[in-house]
């Protein structure tokens, strides 16, 4: 497919067999948003980052004000969906009204963001019988080295790789199929915090005075306690923005997409609000506030060190361990599905307008989905096992930065294009994305005291890579303006 620029109007010249098939409900579009949103991280961030940084309450001040910001840049989404209704999102809106360079680099991190997520759904799986199913059953079997400080074992390379296959040939299976399942493993998820924040609340042992000090005592300076958890936005929420990617997917109007991201941004910082709230629900006998509770998970060994699996068992019993579990499982499996979904829709595109090879554009004889892009997604996953979630995390790392880029360009887009057709409001929300997307970005890249939250040395170097690969691809297959 080609795109043509034409007094900020798209032009597109697919053929027939490029086109996707428009088989994804309302309900199976929110459930790849929300299922890309929430993911492992969301159950272990209130014992590492949310109440470390912020405590109770400026975790739920900053979830606020990102619930906030989020809406303006999925407003700005929003706004172009309705005028690109095409798959590929970001790449489209960019390179019709900025052209292909820039379309190329906004897409080349973003395809590292979504890309990046696959795997660490994949390895996620083996942390929960490694942390809280072990006594039921453990992958850690077979020979197992060290990398990073991280144990890889050979059963959880197995469990890993097993997943990324599966979820490949799922993806490859047809949209129609993945949107269903998507859709159910969200349910999963859903039902697993939402029945498990029910049964906290109803519990006698339930105390709201458990929640104080709002703010960690050592924190003089509360204000920069919630930018601490708002600066981490872009990751704790990158995957409303994968709607765009399966626009050209949509059985309805793209006029219902601005609901459906509103949904799934409110639904996922519910969550996250509801999981950090479900971890000081409760303290282990000995302990007098939460600040003692979240210090010494960092000293112990056993479930323990995730405190929100803890306080649930302690809550609750064993047997909700299993529906937290399950939650997690929705979790990490509804991720995967997602960004496999989203991460080929997006190498689609660029390939369809001949930015990257155009075999990446060819659809499956039968499902017509991306497969060639599927497989390749595949290929690049397949490696991340045998490196252990160290250096899995230095790359993901980045995937912050991939979101913010994303959301950068898509809220100027939205200014120049409603400059021109006159449109005040998306003016004013295109100009405080493109903002707040720069904010982000600033935080992620230049080291700032307290914050804590720019990338490490081994992640400038894969990022210094990755743009490297990326400069040299682009003369080799990109230019051409």
């Amino acid at each position: 497919m080609s795109v043509v620029q034409n007094n900020f109007s798209v032009v597109s010249t697919a053929l027939p067999e490029e086109t996707l098939q428009k088989k994804l409900t309302p309900l199976n579009v929110w459930a790849l948003a929300f299922g890309c949103i929430i993911g492992w991280g969301a159950f272990i961030m209130p014992g590492e980052i949310f109440l470390v940084k912020a405590g109770p309450l400026g975790m739920a001040l900053a979830m606020l004000a990102a619930t906030i910001i989020l809406i303006i840049i999925a407003t700005n989404y929003y706004y172009m969906i309705k005028r690109y209704p095409v798959a590929g999102g970001e790449f489209i809106y960019v390179n019709a009204i900025f052209g292909r360079k820039n379309a190329f680099i906004c897409s080349w991190f973003l395809a590292l963001c979504y890309l990046s997520i696959v795997p660490l759904n994949a390895t996620a799986l083996a942390l929960i019988f490694r942390t809280v199913l072990h006594d039921i059953f453990s992958f850690q079997f077979g020979f197992h080295y060290t990398i990073a400080g991280y144990d890889v074992y050979m059963g959880e390379m197995m469990l890993a790789l097993a997943a990324l296959f599966l979820f490949a040939w799922l993806s490859i299976r047809g949209v129609s199929i993945t949107g269903k399942f998507q859709t159910l493993l969200v349910m999963l998820l859903v039902g697993g915090i939402g029945v498990v924040s029910v049964a906290a609340l109803m519990n006698p042992q339930f105390s709201w005075s458990n929640f104080s000090p709002g703010f960690p005592p050592n924190v003089d300076n509360h204000v920069v306690a919630i930018l601490s958890i708002l600066a981490i936005s872009p990751w704790a929420f990158v995957g409303f923005d994968t709607i765009p990617q399966a626009a050209e997917e949509f059985n309805f109007s793209p006029a219902k997409s601005l609901f459906i991201m509103v949904v799934a941004i409110v639904f996922g910082a519910f969550a996250y609000v509801a999981l950090n709230m479900i971890t000081i629900s409760i303290l282990p006998p000995g302990f007098n506030s939460w600040v003692d509770y979240i210090a010494a998970s960092k000293t112990v060994s056993g479930l323990m060190t995730l405190p929100t699996f803890y306080s649930t068992y302690l809550l609750l019993g064993e047997a909700s361990l299993f529906v937290l579990s399950a939650a997690v499982i929705g979790a990490i499996l509804s991720g995967l599905l997602g960004f496999y979904m989203a991460t080929s829709r997006l190498l689609f595109a660029m390939a369809r307008d001949k930015v990257i090879p155009q075999t990446f554009s060819k659809l499956h004889s039968k499902y017509k989905t991306p497969r060639n892009a599927i497989l390749f997604i595949l290929a690049v996953s397949v490696i991340a096992p045998f490196m252990g979630r160290t250096v899995l995390g230095w790359i993901v790392d980045m995937a912050s930065l991939g979101a913010a880029v994303g959301y950068g360009y898509t809220s100027l887009v939205a200014y120049k294009y409603a400059k021109n057709n006159g449109d005040t409001a998306i003016q004013i929300t295109g100009l405080l994305g493109f903002a707040f997307s720069i904010l982000f970005a600033i935080l992620l890249l230049i080291p700032i005291p307290y914050f804590n939250i720019s990338l490490g040395r081994e992640s400038y170097l894969f990022l210094l890579v990755w743009t490297i690969i990326g400069y040299y691809f682009y003369n080799a297959r990109g230019k051409g303006e």
